[in-house]
């Protein structure tokens, strides 16, 4: 992809080659691995929640992999201190001096791996790493590699040894997904694969280069967003602050974050422009975990997907024209786009519609029974 004349078809190109590469080697919803890319092309982060065993640190893995990028997996364990992720200041007795030795963190791709077993604080010694791509060590500001992006990995809070995030580290993460059980296929996938290698653990060449994921950031500013569609972002957020079931809503840094990925979205799809179907696509992923439930929902069962679905439809779809240089935009009417309001199978989570973790939820099913105005 040449930089000095780089368009949004370029782009798409490269993206499709790095999601053709990436499916060599992981079986990945189609949706899942385009909000993850949207989150890295928006200069964001991505919190995977999943049971152990569904593929989270081999997508990962291969993502790097993929983009060319510098890897490095990060186990969060109960002892895990904020040193071990940052680095820290070390005596050298060769030069009688202190020097930095830099942590895991400093790489293109860190995989907190398992995040939610280690501590709150040592959970938030990734804060300004993922905020201000940098860390501070006694006194002293280290600047990170450019890219730089954090793929957490969490298993669900009911499991023995776990921690909740804290809001605001949840906050940080501009996509939260779920990579769910493969279908029948996708597991007899897994298997050949297996069977056609002789590693343990899948690996891709890369199709692609730093520069170009750099680029492909710089091209996802570059991405315009009508005032209407902007609109839409704002009343969607503010109608789950709304909401009777939250006790927080989706707050001004998430407003920027849903802007950032559906910029990142619409690039991905060879668009130069944001519609109103990119944003229902992305609101369940960049606003559910930001939103704090009230006591009572959480006993009722009531999850942030089920709030933001409810804001999703209760906002007017706004009407959006196209440049005179651009190809119409699709505008979703109500009950489109099932994958932004969950109401599909696959929609989001890339769940098999037959296992347990997917399909109709208790969320869903009382969903009707609740009135958030």
């Amino acid at each position: 992809m040449d930089a000095t004349n780089a368009t949004a078809d370029d782009a798409a190109r490269t993206v499709r080659r790095v999601v053709d590469r990436i499916e060599e080697a992981a079986v990945v919803d189609r949706e899942v691995l385009h909000a993850m890319l949207s989150a890295t092309l928006a200069r964001g982060h991505v919190l995977l929640e999943d049971v152990p065993g569904t593929g989270k640190t081999v997508t990962a893995r291969v993502i790097a992999e993929a983009m060319g990028l510098e890897f490095t997996r990060l186990q969060f364990t109960p002892d895990l201190l904020p040193s071990d992720v940052t680095g820290s200041t070390i005596y050298d007795e060769q030069a009688g001096e202190f020097e930095f030795a830099p942590g895991p963190v400093f790489t293109n791709v860190v995989l907190a791996d398992e995040i939610n077993r280690a501590p709150p604080k040592t959970q938030a010694a990734l804060l300004e790493a993922m905020e201000e791509r940098q860390v501070s060590v006694d006194g002293t500001t280290y600047d990170l590699p450019d890219p730089f992006l954090v793929v957490a990995t969490q298993n669900p809070i009911e499991q023995e040894g776990t921690f909740r995030l804290p809001e605001a580290q949840r906050d940080r993460f501009s996509v939260k997904t779920s990579l769910g059980y493969p279908d029948f296929e996708g597991e007899m996938g897994l298997l050949e694969r297996r069977a056609n290698r002789r590693s343990l653990s899948p690996s891709v060449e890369p199709v692609a280069s730093p520069d170009a994921v750099r680029l492909l950031q710089t091209l996802t500013e570059e991405v315009t967003v009508d005032e209407k569609v902007r609109r839409y972002i704002v009343e969607i957020a503010r109608k789950t602050r709304a909401d009777q079931r939250a006790e927080i809503g989706v707050s001004p840094r998430g407003v920027q974050r849903v802007f950032e990925a559906a910029r990142a979205a619409a690039l991905i799809e060879g668009r130069s422009y944001v519609t109103p179907d990119d944003i229902k696509r992305l609101a369940g992923p960049t606003m559910a975990h930001r939103i704090v439930l009230t006591t009572e929902a959480t006993v009722e069962g009531i999850d942030g997907t089920a709030i933001v679905r409810h804001a999703v439809n209760a906002v007017d779809v706004p009407a959006v024209a196209p440049g005179p240089d651009d190809p119409e935009p699709t505008t979703p009417s109500g009950t489109e786009s099932a994958a932004a309001n969950g109401d599909g199978p696959d929609a989001t989570s890339g769940r098999d519609a037959t296992d347990p973790h997917g399909g109709a939820t208790e969320t869903d099913r009382r969903e009707e029974s609740w009135h958030g105005e």
